[in-house]
């Protein structure tokens, strides 16, 4: 064999080397499950979570109907709904179970103490009963949480430069008040209040009838301002919550990004929280323990400000303030 015939049989070898390593190394293909509140149509929608959740494992090298399939079922807003679509994924026998929320995550572990869950975007984790801490769950349930004592007490902080003065709150939440989660939400609130010299009380809704109602009632009490604190259910009526506001003249500051034109804003960056998350998901399908993952926090926020509201209202919103927002809507 001459010397350019050998060389071209190397290089040849090499290349097919190669190439089966290449192909040993490409993963999957893998199975995850996908567990929805809202309907199918809304959920499938650009920039909703489940897209944004493939976009985020693309980044990663996951590519669904090549190295990824995803069993995907929506509640179509039936949250009673919820435990029987999560037994049907648990079925499927996925490696991973993705949900946005607490309140998923709990119907899914319902059927499941080995199938590791994901949470998105939760508002917290901690308090789950299957959650030794956030440095080691040592469940099947991690993720990403918004909550956090610091951040409460800076939304405080943040009404209190555009109501100066400010001595009494009233915090809205469309849930029951008896979970564990909103116990945390409440002590960090209570606390930082105090540290303010700040009165919280705390009104909660379950029909869009009783909003009226409740705002009636924070004009009684001589609240000042209001907290706004999201779920799926309360996000349902942003634009009924401030309009009341407007009725009532009542500052209010949000922790999610919803209606446009609501006064203030200060929440977590959810595209950072989520690309986050899609780390959580590569690393199980790789093999770690859903239990060994620390649940992550956000990090990054921002602050909108909206002046047209704060001039429907009677506010001047401080020029230091101005300064720090991420948006100003005018």
């Amino acid at each position: 064999m001459d010397r350019r015939a050998f060389l071209e049989l190397l290089v040849s070898g090499i290349l097919a080397a190669a190439d089966s390593v290449e192909a040993q190394q490409t993963p999957g293909p893998y199975v995850i499950g996908y567990l929805g509140q809202g309907s199918k149509s809304e959920e499938l929608a650009p920039a909703k979570d489940l897209p944004t959740l493939l976009e985020n494992l693309r980044a990663l090298g996951y590519v669904e109907g090549q190295n990824l399939t995803v069993n995907a079922r929506f509640a179509e807003g039936r949250p009673e709904d919820l435990s029987g679509l999560a037994a049907q994924l648990v079925a499927t026998n996925p490696r991973v179970i993705v949900v946005r929320s607490v309140g998923i995550a709990r119907a899914v572990l319902e059927h499941t103490r080995t199938v590791p869950v994901v949470a998105l975007q939760a508002g917290e984790l901690e308090a789950e009963p299957n959650v030794a801490s956030l440095a080691k769950p040592g469940g099947n349930l991690t993720g990403m949480q918004l909550h956090s004592p610091e951040v409460i007490g800076k939304r405080l902080q943040l009404l209190r430069e555009v109501v100066p003065g400010l001595r009494r709150v009233a915090v809205l939440r469309g849930v029951p008040w008896g979970d564990a989660g909103f116990l945390l939400y409440r002590n960090a609130n209570d606390a930082a209040a105090a540290k303010l010299g700040i009165r919280a009380r705390y009104v909660q809704f379950e029909k869009p009838a009783d909003l009226n109602r409740l705002f009636e009632e924070m004009a009684r009490e001589r609240d000042q301002a209001l907290l706004v604190w999201g779920n799926p259910h309360l996000n349902l009526y942003r634009k009924q919550i401030f309009d009341l506001t407007l009725r009532y003249r009542l500052p209010a500051l949000y922790d999610v990004r919803g209606y446009p034109e609501e006064l203030l804003v200060y929440a977590a960056k959810l595209g950072d929280v989520q690309r986050e998350a899609a780390t959580y998901v590569d690393k199980i399908l790789k093999g770690a323990n859903a239990g060994d993952l620390a649940i992550g926090q956000a990090r990054s926020f921002e602050l909108i400000v909206n002046l047209r509201t704060a001039k429907a209202l009677g506010i001047t919103v401080p020029q230091s303030l101005l300064l720090r927002a991420d948006e100003v809507i005018q």
